[in-house]
């Protein structure tokens, strides 16, 4: 496996909370957008998930903060998705300063929902696998 997929973003101004450092909630935000930019570069929009009928959902989500951010840093943010057996499947994500400063970690646990039987597909990795025209970004 080689490095995990990664995007970078900066901070915004609207995006502080009233001590100047970004705001808490914002954090997951980043995830989730790597997390679809990351599916992006594997050859899945999210037009293709919904016309196959199925959606990704996030199961559980644990954050932890090591370093504040402010206005106008940039923070790459990562995405590796680690796959077992089973309906679940779990995403590391590390959130870096562009200096190479860990800022913060998510981990969570996440399944790929059937749209029309609002029930978690039985094998993620499979459904991913097809869907993806480019299944490096997905660890597959």
């Amino acid at each position: 496996m080689g490095d995990p997929f990664r995007v970078r973003v900066t901070v915004r101004g609207y995006e502080l909370d009233t001590q100047g450092h970004l705001n808490q909630a914002v954090y997951l935000q980043y995830g989730e957008h790597a997390r679809w930019e990351c599916l992006r570069a594997a050859g899945i929009s999210q037009d293709r998930l919904l016309a196959t009928g199925v959606g990704p959902v996030a199961l559980e989500v644990t954050l932890r903060y090591l370093r504040e951010l402010r206005g106008g840093d940039e923070v790459d943010v990562s995405c590796a998705f680690r796959w077992g057996e089973g309906k679940t499947f779990h995403i590391d994500q590390a959130y870096t300063r562009a200096d190479g400063t860990p800022v913060a970690t998510l981990t969570g646990v996440g399944g790929l929902l059937d749209l029309a039987a609002r029930r978690l597909v039985p094998d993620p990795r499979e459904r991913f696998r097809a869907l993806a025209t480019d299944p490096g970004p997905l660890n597959l």
